[in-house]
């Protein structure tokens, strides 16, 4: 039985629940609070990540060695993923909720991710036709959760 089907459902858990939590934590903090709450998500990384490092070093999970390359790529996307956590306060910051943020920013990712995927492992042929209907769907589906959302 493969295992990764169970952490992508867990980050789909947790990631869906971000966007929304984050808002309330920020308002809880009080007025003008959106970089005060992203403080808490850098501390939340951070206490994380150390309990990552516990487990590597204490169980010996992985071996203790870095190559530049790795380091450099690896935290070059954790800066992205801050980057793009700070956008996130910012634009509730600026008067977004996140009925409309999360959908925008859960679309628009994966086709994000798409594109800089295809650029940084070209495909051997171009991809089907339908393929970039999915893509076009899932633009499509933000803005029909946009639309009909809950009042």
């Amino acid at each position: 039985m493969k295992l990764w089907p169970m952490f992508v459902i867990l980050t789909i858990l947790c990631w869906g629940a971000y966007v929304p939590t984050l808002h309330h934590g920020q308002t809880a903090i009080g007025k003008n609070s959106a970089l005060r709450a992203f403080l808490f998500v850098g501390v939340a990384y951070f206490v994380v990540s150390l309990a990552c490092v516990a487990y590597i070093w204490f169980a010996k999970s992985e071996p203790w060695e870095f190559t530049s390359k790795g380091v450099n790529l690896s935290t070059l996307a954790g800066i992205l993923g801050a980057i793009g956590a700070l956008g996130i306060v910012f634009a509730f910051k600026q008067g977004g909720k996140p009925i409309y943020v999360a959908p925008l920013v859960f679309a628009g990712a994966p086709i994000m991710n798409t594109i800089v995927s295809m650029i940084w492992n070209k495909p051997a042929k171009p991809p089907h036709m339908m393929f970039y209907a999915g893509i076009a769907l899932a633009g499509v589906g933000a803005a029909l959760v946009l639309r009909f959302k809950p009042s």
